[in-house]
């Protein structure tokens, strides 16, 4: 766990980052990591609420297993789970990950959102206005992004992993496009003192954020223009991204996944 601003703290298990607001009108989660975990996060937030009080709302920024997986564990102990509308659906049916060669089952009808949204909803919780918007095709299509106003934070899911390669779920209506377009707009909405909360990595701020939207654009822009060329997906990964961008497949997501990424996204 970590202290951020006001009554925010990031705390970091295995999957994604998750974010508590912590303070008077109760708790607060967006994402919550693997099912597995969510005891360790019970213990963690009853230390920083100096309580046993659960999660009133907990909010999933997609429906990867690794954001929402502990959505049962803290639906029966009372939280409303929220998140975009195509979150529940795809939670709600078996889902085809070809990139990773996985199968993850319908998820139990109490893991499941309860309260759905189409563009964007507004949640006035401890002393701050939170601002969820969706952003589409991105990541996935049920990207969402949390705004927090009075901290002047962000919550980008995985529509940034620092300094790392991204996977972007084709399959689950995520592109390549729209994902560097949903980035460009978070960047017009940020300054310099906002602080940025990762899917996966780091705390950062808003130049991190647009060195990574550097990345997206430069390495689109290499790959397009090698198949431009005539060069099939094979000798691009051959060839590479070139040497700036190496330490950036050292996460999750290869160089050469990435490229097959690129390649494949219309």
């Amino acid at each position: 766990t970590e202290p951020l601003r006001g009554p925010l703290h990031l705390l970091q298990g295995r999957g994604g980052n998750v974010v508590a607001s912590i303070g008077i009108d109760g708790i607060l989660l967006v994402d919550d990591d693997y099912a597995e975990y969510a005891p360790a996060y019970a213990r963690a937030l009853a230390e920083l609420a100096q309580s046993d009080t659960a999660p009133g709302f907990v909010l999933n920024t997609h429906w990867h297993d690794d954001h929402s997986g502990g959505n049962e564990y803290w639906a029966l102990e009372g939280a409303v789970i929220l998140a975009h509308t195509n979150v529940r659906a795809r939670m709600s049916t078996r889902q085809e990950m070809a990139a990773l060669n996985r199968v993850v089952e319908p998820s139990p009808a109490m893991a499941l959102p309860v309260v759905t949204y189409g563009d964007s909803l507004t949640l006035h919780f401890n002393g701050s206005d939170v601002e969820v918007q969706h952003y589409p095709s991105g990541h996935t299509d049920g990207d969402s992004v949390v705004f927090y106003s009075e901290e002047n934070a962000v919550h980008m899911g995985d529509l940034f992993f620092k300094d790392r390669f991204p996977f972007i779920d084709l399959g689950s209506g995520g592109s390549v496009s729209g994902y560097i377009a949903n980035v460009s707009a978070v960047l017009a909405r940020i300054d310099d003192d906002t602080l940025v909360v990762p899917g996966h990595g780091g705390l950062a701020d808003k130049s991190d954020l647009q060195r990574y939207h550097d990345m997206l654009v430069t390495t689109d822009g290499t790959v397009r223009a090698a198949a431009a060329k005539g060069l099939d997906e094979q000798a691009i990964i051959a060839r590479g991204l070139g040497d700036r961008w190496t330490s950036w497949g050292g996460g999750f997501i290869s160089e050469e996944a990435w490229i097959r990424t690129l390649a494949a996204s219309p």
